[in-house]
C-alpha cells in the first residue's frame, strides 16, 4: 500500500531538523566551546596574578646612590620576568640593621639583600679578602674576573658553607679605589694615624689598627653623625657621590684620595638559598643575567655620577682633595702583608683564598700593565695647561 505524499512529508520533517533548531544547537555548542576555552585560559590568568614576591633589604640609607644600585638590579629582574618575579628592596634598618643582613637572609627573615661582604667580616675573616686590601694590585673588575673564572665563586660557596650561611651569593658592581678618608686636616705622613679615631670596615680594621688608629666599624648612615659629635676624627666610606649625599662635606673639608685599604671592592647580592632553590630555572637564569647587566650599568653610572659630584664637592662645598702620600701607601702594603700572614696562620680557608687571588693576579696584572696605556700621559696632553696658560 502506498503512503500518501502528506504522510511522507511529515516523516521527512521529523527526520531533518529545521533551520531554527539547527541554529539553536549550534549556538549551544558554540557557548560550550567558549566555556571550555575560558576554563583552559583561566589558569594562565591566575598564574600572572600570583607572581612570586621577594622582599629584599639593602645595607644603605634610601638616599645613598648604593641603594639606587640595589633598586636598579630589582627593576631589571622585574622587567625581564614581565612581573612573574617581583623584588621589593627596602633601605637599611627597615627590617634589620645593616650589619644583620646576612643572618636575616640566611634565616629567611628576608628573601635577599644588597650589601658588601666586608660587613660580615666578623663571621669569617676570609670573607673580607674579596673587599679589603690591595689584592696584589688588582682593581675591582679584575677581582670579579677572578671570582667568576679563577675559582673565587667556588671558594665563597665553600666559605659560606663553613659558617652555616643558607645563602646564594652573586657579586656585582666593581667599585673604584676608595679614598683614604675624610679628616680635619691633611694626612701628610703615616704617623698622623697614631691615636686617630677612625671609621672603616672589614680587614681594613686590622690594617688601620696596626697603623695606630682607634678604629670603629660603623654602617654608612651612622658615620657623619658620629663625626659631627666628635666621636670620630676621620672616616672613609666610598666615593664622591655617596660621601656628598651622606653629608661628609658638612663635617669635613679635607678628603685624601688613594689608598690600598679597599682598592677593589664590589657589591654582593644575596638570596635565601631555600627560597632561591625553589625558583624555576628560567627565573634563576634571569637573575644571573640581571646581576651581570647591573654590574655593567653600575660601573657606567658610577663614572658619570662620581665625576660630577667630585667637581661639585670642590666648587659648591669647598672641599679640598689631596693625594695620599706614597710613604703612607707603602706602609699600608707592608702592614697588609703582616695582617694577612697573621690571619692565615690558623685559618686554612683564608690561606686558600689568598693563594688563589695571588695566582690570578700575577698573570692578570702583568697582562694589564704591559697592555694598557698610561692614561695620565694622555690626560695631561689634552687637558693640562700648556705654557702661556692654554690647554691643548
Amino acid at each position: 500500500m502506498k503512503r500518501s505524499a502528506k504522510t511522507s512529508d511529515k516523516a521527512a520533517a521529523k527526520a531533518t531538523p529545521n533551520s531554527k533548531s539547527t541554529a539553536s544547537r549550534r549556538g549551544f555548542l558554540g557557548k560550550a566551546a567558549a566555556g571550555t576555552a575560558t576554563a583552559v585560559a583561566f589558569p594562565m590568568v591566575a598564574t600572572a596574578q600570583t607572581a612570586t614576591q621577594l622582599r629584599f633589604q639593602s645595607t644603605w640609607p634610601s638616599k645613598d646612590i648604593f641603594h639606587e644600585y640595589a633598586l636598579d638590579f630589582a627593576k631589571k629582574v622585574n622587567d625581564m620576568t614581565g612581573g612573574e618575579l617581583k623584588i621589593e628592596v627596602l633601605p637599611a634598618g627597615a627590617v634589620v640593621p645593616a650589619f644583620g643582613l646576612l643572618d636575616a637572609v640566611s634565616k629567611g627573615t628576608l628573601d635577599g639583600g644588597h650589601g658588601v661582604m666586608g660587613y660580615n667580616y666578623g663571621k669569617q675573616s676570609a670573607i673580607a679578602l674579596w673587599t679589603s686590601g690591595p689584592v696584589f694590585g688588582m682593581d675591582a673588575n679584575m677581582v670579579l674576573a677572578w671570582h667568576k673564572y679563577g675559582g673565587g665563586k667556588e671558594l665563597l660557596e665553600k666559605l659560606y658553607t663553613s659558617i652555616g650561611a643558607n645563602v646564594v651569593s652573586f657579586l656585582t658592581g666593581p667599585m673604584p679605589v676608595q679614598p683614604l678618608g675624610w679628616f680635619k686636616k691633611p694626612i701628610t705622613k703615616p704617623e698622623d694615624f697614631k691615636g686617630l679615631k677612625f671609621r672603616t670596615n672589614g680587614l681594613a680594621i686590622d690594617l688601620f689598627t696596626a697603623m695606630g688608629a682607634a678604629v670603629n666599624a660603623l654602617p654608612g648612615g651612622e658615620i657623619v653623625p658620629a663625626m659631627d659629635r666628635g666621636l670620630l676624627d676621620g672616616a672613609e666610606f666610598n666615593n664622591a657621590s655617596s660621601d656628598r649625599i651622606l653629608g661628609f662635606p658638612d663635617v669635613s673639608k679635607v678628603c685624601m684620595l688613594q689608598s690600598f685599604h679597599q682598592a677593589s671592592e664590589q657589591f654582593e647580592i644575596s638570596f635565601n638559598k631555600t627560597k632561591y632553590d625553589g625558583l624555576p630555572p628560567k627565573m634563576k637564569a634571569i637573575i644571573a643575567n640581571a646581576v651581570e647587566a647591573s654590574s655593567a650599568d653600575m660601573s657606567w653610572k658610577a663614572i658619570d655620577r662620581y665625576s660630577k659630584d667630585y667637581i661639585e664637592l670642590q666648587t659648591k662645598n669647598n672641599v679640598k682633595f689631596y693625594k695620599t702620600p706614597d710613604s703612607l701607601l707603602q706602609q699600608q702594603l707592608t702592614i697588609w702583608d703582616e695582617v694577612v700572614a697573621k690571619k692565615g696562620a690558623d685559618n686554612p680557608l683564608f690561606k686558600e683564598v689568598e693563594a688563589s687571588q695571588r695566582a690570578f693576579a700575577e698573570r692578570a696584572m702583568k697582562w694589564d700593565m704591559d697592555t694598557n696605556n698610561n692614561r695620565r700621559m694622555a690626560y695631561n696632553h689634552y687637558f693640562q695647561k700648556k705654557p702661556g696658560g692654554k690647554k691643548a
